[in-house]
């Protein structure tokens, strides 16, 4: 027999765990007794109402039918003879709904039905419950795609990290961290709003990151106004996660430096950024329209003689002192690897012996160019 004190306790309680309206979850558990009617009395096709009233402790269910001279799908359909009195004021075609809830709650299948209902409920509310809170992560992110949200550890698992948000519990997975990010309970972190989305097949999706390159110029735009107020643009940045960023940046403005602005005075800005990054190396190269000026910083700190450039292959050879090449290419390749990758030149590494003199008189040359 179904126990509506029960069910009323279970919504009061889920309602305040999961923080879902109360109304959502009775719809939820209409829905898994509609399930559970059509599958005890095997019609499939037919339509079931289904009322809970926690409030008054009652339920009501009751299926529709199609009112017809001659029945040929008795699921569906009801003929003027089986209403009896009732027919009175119908027409053929008219749909009526029809009370069942004595058949159900008092009839000889009633404990298999029931329990049948309650397997269908559990199931149909753990799903639902799931459905429901993707729903209300989606509503809260769905305008944040693109910007970083500081939030708080609340709990450490192995393979996901689950931070508190307003009072909602949201997961950073495994493939979204970087090793370098110290999580513990109360730590907080900046969390990057990589992907917002939804569709008719697919279930709400929210996707935040630590990890992406995205995250360095959304979480620099939390300490340098200059950006979102569009004086400082951020061309290009590529990344090796916990380990080594580099940012292409201009300015709208000539008058303004936007190495230095990112830098901040005596360096502020750029510490709180790495600070926040675990103090992940962060190179900031000037966007000069100079392609060989840029791929000659993108190369720091390594310091670079001359470069060739082959437009059509979009290719670079540069030229620098032995001595620079381990700084020029970085641990296993990485440093050369995130400048080809930010100038959108593959580059190659070359070592030449020149005097001092040499190189001021190339550098001259350039300069002059």
């Amino acid at each position: 027999m179904l126990d509506l004190k029960q069910i009323e306790s279970a919504i009061n309680m889920i309602s305040a765990e999961k923080n879902i309206p109360k109304e959502k979850l009775v719809e939820i558990i209409e829905a898994a007794i509609r399930t559970a009617y059509k599958k005890d009395y095997w019609n499939r096709d037919e339509e079931v109402n289904v009322k809970l009233n926690i409030e008054k402790g009652d339920i009501e269910i009751s299926v529709e039918k199609t009112i017809v001279k001659e029945v040929t799908n008795s699921s569906l359909e009801i003929s003027f003879e089986e209403l009896w009195d009732d027919a009175e004021g119908f027409k053929e075609w008219d749909i009526i709904e029809i009370d069942v809830t004595d058949e159900v709650m008092k009839g000889d299948n009633s404990e298999a039905f029931w329990r049948i209902a309650s397997q269908a409920a559990r199931q149909v509310i753990i799903q639902k419950i799931g459905d429901t809170e993707k729903e209300k992560i989606y509503d809260l992110f769905v305008w944040k795609e693109g910007q970083v949200i500081n939030m708080k550890v609340e709990i450490v698992e192995w393979w996901k990290i689950i931070f508190d948000y307003n009072g909602n519990q949201v997961v950073l997975p495994k493939s979204e961290q970087v090793s370098r990010d110290e999580y513990v309970a109360w730590a907080r972190f900046f969390l990057y709003v990589a992907e917002v989305s939804k569709s008719e097949t697919w279930s709400p999706k929210v996707i935040l990151s630590r990890k992406r390159a995205e995250s360095v110029p959304a979480i620099f735009a939390e300490f340098v106004p200059e950006i979102w107020e569009g004086i400082i643009s951020i061309d290009n940045v590529v990344r090796q996660p916990g380990v080594k960023t580099k940012l292409l940046v201009s300015s709208n403005y000539e008058e303004i430096d936007p190495v230095g602005t990112l830098i901040g005075q005596k360096g502020i800005r750029v510490k709180w950024v790495m600070e926040e990054l675990g103090w992940e190396k962060i190179d900031i190269i000037p966007n000069s329209g100079d392609i060989h000026d840029i791929i000659k910083r993108s190369l720091s700190p390594a310091q670079v003689l001359k470069v060739e450039i082959n437009e059509e292959q979009e290719h670079a050879t540069v030229f620098i002192l032995p001595t620079e090449r381990a700084k020029a290419v970085g641990k296993n390749g990485l440093n050369v690897n995130l400048a080809s990758n930010l100038t959108w030149y593959r580059i190659s590494i070359e070592d030449i012996e020149v005097k001092e003199e040499e190189i001021k008189e190339e550098n001259k040359v350039e300069e002059e160019k």
